[in-house]
């Protein structure tokens, strides 16, 4: 049985409706999600497959909530043994360079631990939609099958 994690970094709450939203679509198909907004190495290792919403704060970082548990993950180093994940990163393209900064470290780190992505990182740009949850819930819809 699927058991989805769903890892969420969010300042100001967005990426979490996102991820909200995205939990009650997995529902809606059946499949075992659970919502991580202070994850640990052992929750990322429990998942049988990821799915990352992370919002970009600073020049390009990680949300506080992701820092440490990032940072585990780049310590510890856990593989993933081609477990599927797929990423989406919100951003604000007007930051330039950094514009979804965080989506691109933590797709990097997947795929440095051996994951197998899903799809290309999804880049949600806060000047083109003012709503992220419509375009990443339909992206994953797609994806579903992926996850099983």
């Amino acid at each position: 049985m699927s058991n989805i994690g769903i890892f969420v970094g969010s300042v100001y709450g967005n990426a979490q409706n996102v991820a909200e939203d995205v939990q009650s679509m997995l529902a809606a198909k059946g499949l075992d999600s659970k919502l991580y907004k202070d994850p640990s190495v052992a929750d990322f290792q429990a998942a049988s497959s990821v799915i990352v919403i992370s919002s970009t704060t600073g020049q390009g970082d990680i949300p506080p909530n992701l820092e440490f548990f990032i940072e585990d993950l780049r310590q510890q180093f856990p593989l993933m043994a081609n477990k599927p994940f797929a990423v989406a990163g919100l951003g604000d393209s007007s930051y330039g360079e950094t514009y979804c900064g965080a989506g691109r470290q933590i797709f990097d780190l997947l795929s440095e631990l051996q994951g197998k992505p899903v799809a290309d990182l999804l880049e949600v740009d806060a000047c083109e939609t003012l709503e992220p949850e419509v375009e990443v819930v339909k992206w994953l819809q797609e994806l579903v099958s992926e996850f099983n």
